[in-house]
């Protein structure tokens, strides 16, 4: 073999490992998720419909040739554990764009240097407060007006009682809506009697509920996530209080069964569609949305035997949306990527309608709630 030929054998395999890893490259999603403390259901349901939709994706291929890979934090739903992780996703991890949890506090604290990084932020939470910060923060939460209204509205529809007590934990997603119910009762020709707070490691209810009960509250309106409600449901139980309802907040599925076992219909709550459709997808009218419904179903029944999650089923929608803006952009490139999702278009996912504007950073814009009890060991539609 002569020198020269020797010279591009010796090029050919100097050249072979650099193409193999190139084609190994993922795009990273970056992910603050509460997988400990008082978020970490919710949160863990979060990251699985993360997982389950990078794995849809990825068999059709990825997204411009490679495959997306999520990379995530444990927050420990806290706001400084938030910092850390997403400051260590950015820094060494190189992510394109974050979709994280459920953590309304760990999301704001870090919204001022992503926002400043031109990274997207797609979110299980409320939007962040400033401005400049929305800029990049999409929400995939149902405005919070939503569930207040859909437990409101039942009572003036289906009930006698018009006076209610409130109960919130202080997250900031329970204290804005406790401004809306307040604000939103009289609406509905309510009275709220009562205002009462919880910490998220309470053990006991009985003094609030107590309260609430003297004040002549016919219902409770429970505002924040976690096994709270079911202490909530014992303490009604223990203190005999058979005929005031509870209605609680937008839940884990986990959670809805556990305080219906308590006390049975007397709990009722808003419930996305998906959860109660997971048995049966006709439940779903709209053709489109029903198609992406079971997508989703099939994905996660194949991989845990349920589907039972409403968060799981919008971080779905969340990827899918992501991964349909990154190949109308044709690049990652943060700017480019807000601004082809901000005009995706309405698109039908599988745990709702979404339909974001570079005015409108919460996508979901009509209710999407219906009043579910848990009867014979599922969710049903409460008539």
């Amino acid at each position: 073999m002569n020198m020269r030929k020797t010279l591009a054998v010796a090029a050919t395999v100097l050249a072979l490992p650099v193409l193999t890893a190139s084609a190994q490259e993922t795009y990273k999603v970056g992910s603050s998720l509460g997988l400990t403390g008082y978020g970490s259901l919710t949160d863990g349901h979060w990251r699985d419909g993360l997982e389950l939709a990078i794995e849809a994706v990825n068999a059709q291929g990825g997204v411009l040739g490679r495959k997306l890979q999520l990379v995530h934090e444990d927050n420990k739903s806290t706001p400084q554990q938030a910092v850390v992780g997403y400051r260590k996703m950015m820094s060494e991890d190189k992510v394109i764009a974050f979709d994280s949890g459920c953590i309304s506090a760990g999301n704001f604290a870090a919204a001022s240097f992503v926002s400043k990084a031109k990274l997207p932020m797609f979110l299980c939470s409320i939007l962040p407060r400033q401005a400049d910060e929305q800029k990049w923060a999409f929400s995939f939460l149902p405005p919070p007006k939503f569930e207040v209204d859909a437990r409101y509205a039942y009572l003036k529809e289906k009930t006698d009682i018009r006076k209610v007590g409130i109960l919130s934990d202080p997250s900031p997603y329970s204290m804005l809506m406790r401004g809306i119910a307040e604000k939103g009762a009289a609406e509905f020709g309510l009275t709220v009697v009562a205002n009462e707070t919880y910490q998220q490691d309470d053990s006991d209810f009985s003094v609030q509920i107590g309260r609430m009960n003297a004040a002549g509250a016919g219902a409770i309106i429970m505002l924040g996530q976690g096994n709270a409600v079911v202490t909530v449901a014992n303490n009604m139980k223990a203190l005999g209080l058979n005929k005031m309802l509870l209605l609680g907040s937008i839940n884990e599925t986990d959670i809805l069964h556990s305080t219906g076992k308590i006390i049975g219909d007397q709990y009722l709550f808003p419930a996305a569609l998906i959860q109660i459709a997971s048995d049966d997808l006709s439940v779903i009218a709209d053709p489109a949305s029903r198609a992406a419904a079971e997508a989703f179903v099939k994905a996660a029944k194949a991989k845990s035997g349920t589907a039972d999650s409403a968060q799981a089923a919008r971080a779905w929608d969340s990827i899918m949306m992501l991964a349909a803006a990154i190949k109308k952009a044709n690049a990652v490139d943060g700017t480019a990527v807000r601004d082809t999702f901000e005009k995706l278009g309405q698109f039908k996912g599988a745990g709702a309608s979404y339909d974001f504007t570079p005015e409108q950073h919460v996508g979901i814009i009509n209710n999407p709630y219906v009043i579910a009890v848990v009867k014979d060991g599922k969710l049903a539609l409460k008539k």
